[in-house]
């Protein structure tokens, strides 16, 4: 699970080494406009998830797997897979890209290799993923591997909104 290839991309487990490409998109306000815990405040906020992330990759056993991709060498975004505790053949996708980057395919491309490596290594055969109802490009990444709108319902508090906002919930079950 630790390297995965595409054709353009490269997705790596996240290091310290990705800090300043991290914060860059993690700490944007117009990157993270739709997302429940950024922007980023400050570096040390970016140090302790990467911190965080490369803890969990140093475990025998996992509780999420946190990437970076790559675009010919080029840190452009992260990826994410969270499998339930409860049902290990669930897990909930995420996924960002730096705005500099938009509109080319990289999450989509992403997200499939990692589903796919995901269920090949660690046979999680349903995927989730949420999003903000407005959050256009996310929900058009979901529609392209093949998840499906299940719900949308109100309760969800991004962090660069005091209102309440609604919440998409999107899956996909592959064939086992």
């Amino acid at each position: 699970m630790r390297l995965i290839k595409t054709n353009r991309l490269t997705i790596a487990p996240m290091e310290m080494k990705y800090l300043d490409s991290t914060h860059e998109y993690a700490a944007d306000s117009e990157n993270t406009k739709y997302m429940l815990n950024l922007p980023n405040e400050s570096i040390d906020e970016t140090i302790g998830f990467i911190n965080y992330a490369q803890d969990e990759w140093n475990k025998e056993t996992q509780s999420f797997y946190e990437y970076v991709i790559l675009m010919n060498g080029i840190h452009v975004g992260a990826i994410s897979l969270y499998p339930e505790k409860d049902d290990p053949t669930v897990a909930e996708l995420g996924w960002t890209v730096n705005k500099k980057y938009w509109r080319q395919g990289i999450c989509s491309e992403a997200a499939l290799a990692l589903v796919k490596r995901a269920n090949e290594n660690l046979g999680i055969t349903k995927f989730i993923a949420h999003c903000d109802s407005e959050n256009i490009a996310s929900s058009s990444v979901m529609e392209k591997l093949g998840m499906v709108k299940v719900d949308e319902y109100g309760g969800r508090y991004n962090k660069q909104s005091p209102e309440e906002r609604r919440e998409c919930l999107y899956e996909m079950v592959l064939k086992s």
